[in-house]
């Protein structure tokens, strides 16, 4: 194994795909979060800003799809190992900060567990962003789902990490 090499990998000696066995891990607390984008027309934004979007409530829609998706990890990713979730948080707002109109999302997750929740935060943006594309699709087939990225995870063996800015 060379020395860049996690030894908790995904392959067996024979090279099989497997689950890793975290079963001797300690417990601790663990928290990720994760970010994205979704970019659109600026009359989109506009909809969705005064509630004039056919479908619903896109926000708001589109938090609860987030949550829903965290929570559904372990059963969409290969490998991934199911978790009692403690906390599930998602965020939609405009991006003021923005040339292009757009809306982020941001995605906090936690447990209590041997393993961490990076792929939950990453699936629950992923899947927030995607409900927004779902109900604004009729209006604007240009948006753009872009910039989805761990921006910090905390707990475990490897500790602390967070994204440096840039």
């Amino acid at each position: 194994m060379a020395d860049n090499e996690d030894p908790l990998s995904h392959f067996d000696d024979q090279g099989n795909a497997r689950m890793v066995d975290v079963g001797g891990k300690a417990v601790t607390e663990r928290t990720a979060v994760a970010e994205g984008w979704i970019t659109m027309a600026a009359a989109t934004l506009d909809r969705i800003r005064a509630g004039l979007v056919a479908k619903g409530d896109v926000l708001g829609v589109a938090r609860i799809a987030g949550i829903q998706a965290a929570k559904q990890t372990g059963q969409l990713i290969p490998l991934c190992h199911p978790l009692p979730l403690s906390a599930v948080e998602v965020d939609l707002r405009e991006d003021e900060d923005s040339d292009t109109p757009a809306v982020r999302a941001e995605a906090t997750v936690k447990t209590a567990n041997r393993t961490g929740v990076e792929m939950e935060a990453l699936t629950a943006v992923n899947l927030a962003l995607l409900t927004v594309y779902d109900m604004c699709k009729a209006m604007d087939r240009a948006m753009e789902i872009t910039g989805v990225r761990l921006v910090e995870k905390s707990g475990g063996r490897s500790g602390h990490w967070r994204r440096q800015p840039g």
